[in-house]
């Protein structure tokens, strides 16, 4: 899918630290960054990179010391608590732990998506809730499990479930925190179809923090570079077929032999 060419997140000039300025060098240091609307973003660098904080920055879960971070031309920083709902209504989250409740079902799961919108004033029947859950949960291949729960589930469903989840209420913008990294091969590659897929049927933009440069290549467009809180390099990526991502049998016999 080919991007509008508007610009969906904007950071300028941005830099946060944690701590005592005088002894502790920033989380992000003076990051200038345009995401386009419809392109999948990765982020990626060593531990410590600032790799999360820059998401949390985006999703308001922290602020910026200075400079200005904007999701869809509303600027993030300064918001009400009911400003900060009505935004995030719009962004869709894929952190590295799932969360799923487990006494919930997989259909429970996805559906608190939906019950978390009300908060911003989306207010739907339960028909239209339930044939929300059921597309989405139909969408990532798991109507089969809908009403099993997550301790029935493998690695790689309970991550489907939890885009389902991040995905019901159809976000432009969706964050993706590691969302592969305890996946093997296969799995994996179910997972980024997923994406994939949610960015070509809905428009979704994605921003992707991975370690797994193999996962960068199979679904990104563009990548940012983070090294000690600085923009190293932003590159556009040269992209690969999803079907050459190694197989676990291939993943050992390169690390091993």
């Amino acid at each position: 899918m080919e991007t509008t060419g508007t610009t969906i997140v904007e950071f300028s000039d941005v830099s946060k630290y944690y701590g005592d300025r005088s002894d502790q060098p920033p989380a992000l240091d003076g990051i200038d960054l345009s995401i386009e609307r419809g392109e999948i973003f990765g982020v990626i660098g060593e531990s410590g990179a600032g790799k999360t904080t820059l998401l949390e920055l985006v999703n308001g879960l922290t602020t910026a010391d200075a400079g200005e971070v904007r999701v869809d031309g509303t600027t993030v920083a300064g918001r009400s608590r009911r400003e900060m709902r009505m935004l995030r209504r719009g962004i869709g989250v894929v952190f590295q732990g799932i969360h799923l409740l487990s006494g919930r079902t997989v259909r429970q799961n996805v559906a608190l998506g939906l019950q978390i919108s009300r908060r911003g004033g989306v207010r739907r029947t339960h028909a239209e809730e339930r044939a929300a859950v059921d597309e989405m949960l139909a969408f990532v291949g798991l109507a089969h499990r809908a009403d099993h729960h997550p301790a029935e589930l493998s690695g790689g469903e309970k991550q489907r479930v939890g885009l389902a989840r991040a995905l019901v209420t159809r976000p432009p913008l969706l964050l993706c925190d590691e969302p592969t990294s305890s996946l093997d091969a296969s799995t994996t590659a179910e997972v980024l179809r997923v994406l994939l897929d949610a960015r070509d049927k809905f428009g979704t933009t994605i921003v992707v923090i991975s370690h797994d440069l193999e996962v960068v290549k199979a679904i990104c467009d563009r990548a940012l570079l983070l090294e000690k809180g600085r923009m190293r390099e932003l590159f556009a990526v040269k992209k690969t077929d999803l079907r050459t991502i190694p197989s676990y049998h291939e993943q050992v016999k390169r690390e091993l032999m």
